[in-house]
């Protein structure tokens, strides 16, 4: 009776002591090399093996490092950005600023912002009020930051004479109790907002603008 493969697997692990019985004759079996052709004896094959299994789990730590010290970087600078919108004595200045801010603090090439439902008297920040309620209700459905390539013509016009180079933006609803605005950041790179990637910082950053913005006219933006 010939026995397949997977009923000599199973054989010697329900066996163990097979190994014991028979040492001698494993350092005659000679497998296969898992990185070229030669033979090399059983011993040495799991040694390979061992190697190998080592290398994934250095590669997997580096990896892991590598996104921790990413993490830390951008934890730095999620944090510069509090201090700063923290300095603004008057709406005007941060909505003013807040594109120098970005570009400065996570290199973002463009930034927009609109803001509607508010009372701000103020003729200085009117360009960036906004009425369109197709926004409005697209902004709404906004359960976290979108990134993609995709973006309705209205809002690609903010952008002016750079809105053909743009490839890349990501749309975060500006919000406390209500959603009062929406923040728009572009790149010309096709990858700097893709679809699949993390919003979880893209939400932190919305979160600290729209708490920033909301301190200028609370009674409006926390109704």
């Amino acid at each position: 009776m010939k026995l397949g493969s997977e009923e000599v697997a199973q054989y010697l692990k329900l066996h163990p002591q097979f190994f014991d019985e028979y040492a001698d004759m494993l350092s005659d079996i000679y497998v296969p090399h898992p990185h070229g052709g030669r033979a090399i004896p059983i011993s040495q094959r799991q040694i390979v093996t061992l190697r190998d299994n080592n290398q994934i789990l250095q590669d997997k730590l580096r990896e892991l490092v590598k996104f921790g010290e990413e993490n830390d970087v951008i934890g730095e600078k999620i944090h510069h950005l509090s201090i700063m919108l923290l300095t603004f004595p008057h709406l005007n200045d941060l909505l003013n600023d807040l594109n120098s801010i970005l570009q400065d603090n996570f290199s973002i090439p463009h930034v927009e912002l609109r803001l509607w439902g508010t009372d701000f008297d103020s003729l200085e920040i009117s360009k960036f009020i906004s009425t369109n309620t197709e926004i409005h209700t697209m902004t709404n459905s906004l359960l976290h930051p979108y990134c993609g390539p995709q973006l309705i013509d209205e809002i690609k016009h903010w952008f002016g004479e750079s809105a053909s180079n743009l490839c890349s933006f990501s749309m975060i609803p500006l919000k406390t109790k209500q959603t009062f605005g929406l923040l728009v950041l572009a790149s010309e790179e096709p990858q700097r907002f893709y679809p699949e990637m993390g919003t979880l910082y893209l939400q932190r950053i919305g979160e600290l603008i729209s708490t920033s913005i909301s301190r200028y006219s609370p009674a409006e933006c926390n109704k």
